[in-house]
């Protein structure tokens, strides 16, 4: 079974927005507008930005669509505010689209709101994140876990205290690299892991040997680890040292030592460098102007503080240390954060850096500030994109004052022909009349003042018709949404009269409950077509079908009669002002009525034709716009 593709992008539960390609919005599905609160006509044509998170951001927004257009698909997360102001956490997905050709026409955006999701995932991070840190911060012990084998899987700053490893040193050994030689041989870590298991925990003081070889006395909780389904997962260890002989050294020396060569005071960069875990251990001049925090502000500091709430909430500056890590460096761009909380567009470059023996010794971090030269990017770019859409609206505009021109000549010479006629009628009247009041024959005039006064009329007529064809396109199209069977249903009640004296049937067959357009404009376009169809019928009693449907995203109107129809080389011709196709002795009217069914259908972004074979009914076809 085929799908309509409008019926699915309206189906979705996801929400949906069509960008044109300088980023703004053409059109968006119901689900987009329960997500934001606005409704498709609101945002229409405004930036995609404009529904962000309260404040207008081209610059983040042009960054994020040449993102897009980079990779072909570009994901973020973060706040965005509803047309109430709530907020909410949304995931945004945007992709291009391209022609055939290759030539990019837009971009679709898909819009999820992911609050609940994010609250329960920030939640539990939160949770595991202040555990984590209370964990890792303290160092008077050293708190680790092992996996069911003995081996070390976490480590803390009180084990690189009290043992002197570092994480990258003791992750994956085994934990007997604590135990003197004689508790080797004596397989004692095996024994005790076993007891821990067995009971529980196992508790005891005695001595460790430290990274270097050095003894000191530890108090020592083993406690076995179990899931859910009771199976032993690890243990945690918890050692603290009693012996009070611990070494006086600085853990982030050789960091010290690496980076004192750095030329402190420049100041059109931020340098800086991070520990392992992300804290800041060194800053320079142009970080302290850049950022606006000195050295005692910083140092011990994790470096989250200059990322804004929602990239800390996406876990961003532990990712960025994460690809680093793995690849080597992580560059972006993006917004950060001064000392004073305003915001600023950095570039970021952050490096792993690695001992002499390829052990990761922390990361360092370069910051530039490229607020101005984006400013100045951005201002000129929407100034290339008003300049566009000026010329491209100058171009439509030429389109259709050439189009005006063209109908203002056609509309001329026809206005001019058909207003001549009945000054011509009334002036030879007149002159015949002159003629009788010379030859004195008097019983004459009343006929000719008759036959004048009806071309008088007849102008008159002509006059009214052409001021209501010309004000169609003055008055302003009130749009709102109406019921189809409503519009046709007021049409048919206009022409009541005529239809009881025809005795006509009239059989409505809609597929389509609504329309958006101005109601008087869409009833008078529907009131003439069914006027003419009653009018031209040779004396047949007039049969009528108005029938509407969806097609490609449009409605499709088809009113169909089974009068005398239209020949071929006339179809088009019809809906030219006072054209007529008979005599008025034949069928009275003034040839506007299929004239306004244009003018109306043009102002609604529609087109209107006629089909017909000659003798064998008519069937005018409309396509309207549904929004």
């Amino acid at each position: 079974m085929h799908l309509n593709s409008d019926l699915i992008f309206r189906s979705l539960a996801e929400g949906i927005f069509l960008l044109d390609e300088t980023g703004r919005i053409t059109t968006c599905n119901p689900a987009a507008s329960a997500i934001t609160g606005y409704d498709a006509t609101e945002i229409e044509a405004k930036p995609f930005y404009a529904i962000g998170e309260g404040q207008d951001d081209p610059i983040k927004y042009r960054y994020e669509l040449d993102q897009a257009l980079k990779k072909k698909k570009f994901v973020v997360e973060g706040w965005k505010m509803r047309k109430d102001h709530t907020r909410y956490w949304a995931e945004t997905s945007y992709s291009p689209v391209f022609d055939e050709s290759g030539h990019l026409t837009g971009y679709c955006v898909l819009l999820r709101d992911i609050n609940e999701q994010k609250k329960r995932q920030f939640d539990l991070l939160e949770s595991e994140e202040r555990y984590r840190l209370m964990v890792e911060a303290i160092r008077d012990y050293s708190i680790f876990m092992l996996d069911p084998d003995g081996n070390v899987m976490t480590w803390n700053d009180g084990g690189t205290f009290i043992h002197g490893y570092s994480e990258s040193e003791i992750l994956g050994k085994h934990f007997s690299v604590f135990y003197l030689s004689a508790d080797l041989i004596d397989e004692k870590p095996k024994k005790k892991l076993q007891i821990a298991s067995e009971s529980g925990s196992y508790r005891e003081e005695g001595w460790r040997v430290k990274k270097g070889g050095s003894l000191f006395w530890a108090s020592v909780v083993l406690t076995a680890l179990f899931n859910d389904r009771n199976m032993l997962i690890g243990y945690s260890k918890v050692t603290r040292d009693l012996t009070h002989r611990l070494k006086d050294e600085e853990i982030l020396r050789q960091s010290e030592a690496r980076y004192r060569s750095l030329v402190e005071q420049v100041g059109d960069y931020g340098i800086f460098m991070l520990d392992t875990k992300g804290r800041i251990i060194s800053w320079n001049e142009g970080a302290r102007r850049i950022k606006g925090y000195s050295a005692e502000d910083v140092i011990g500091k994790y470096f989250s503080i200059f990322y804004p709430e929602e990239d800390i909430l996406n876990g961003k500056p532990a990712w960025e240390l994460k690809v680093a890590r793995s690849t080597g460096k992580y560059e972006e761009e993006g917004w950060r954060l001064r000392k004073d909380g305003s915001r600023f567009w950095a570039s970021i470059v952050i490096t792993a850096v690695y001992d002499t023996e390829s052990r990761l010794s922390g990361f360092s971090k370069v910051t530039r500030d490229l607020t101005e030269r984006k400013m100045s990017e951005q201002a000129l770019q929407e100034s290339s994109d008003k300049y566009r859409q000026l010329a491209e609206e100058l171009s439509v505009t030429n389109g259709e004052l050439s189009s005006v021109n063209r109908e203002l000549e056609q509309f001329t010479a026809i206005v001019s022909h058909d207003l001549k006629e009945p000054v011509r009628t009334v002036r030879s009247f007149l002159h015949l009349m002159d003629q009788h009041l010379d030859q004195q024959k008097f019983d004459l005039l009343k006929a000719s003042i008759g036959k004048g006064i009806l071309a008088a009329q007849r102008m008159h007529d002509l006059i009214d018709n052409l001021l209501h064809y010309s004000q169609i396109s003055k008055i302003g199209l009130e749009r709102q949404k109406l019921k189809v069977a409503n519009v046709i249903g007021e049409a048919i009640q206009n022409l009541n009269d005529a239809i009881e004296q025809s005795g006509a049937h009239i059989r409505v067959d809609s597929d389509v409950p609504s329309i958006y357009g101005d109601r008087v404009q869409l009833v008078q376009l529907f009131q003439n077509l069914l006027a003419n169809a009653l009018k031209f019928t040779n004396g047949s009693t007039p049969e009528v079908q108005v029938k509407s449907w969806m097609e490609d995203g449009s409605v499709r109107f088809v009113v169909h009669d089974n009068g005398i129809g239209i020949s071929p080389q006339n179809l088009e011709k019809i809906f030219e002002i006072f054209r007529r196709l008979h005599f008025s002795d034949q069928y009275q009217g003034n040839g506007v009525g299929l004239a306004v069914c244009k003018k109306v259908v043009e102002r609604h972004r529609g087109k209107i034709w006629a089909e017909s074979v000659q003798g064998n009914g008519a069937s005018f076809h409309i396509v309207l716009p549904k929004i």
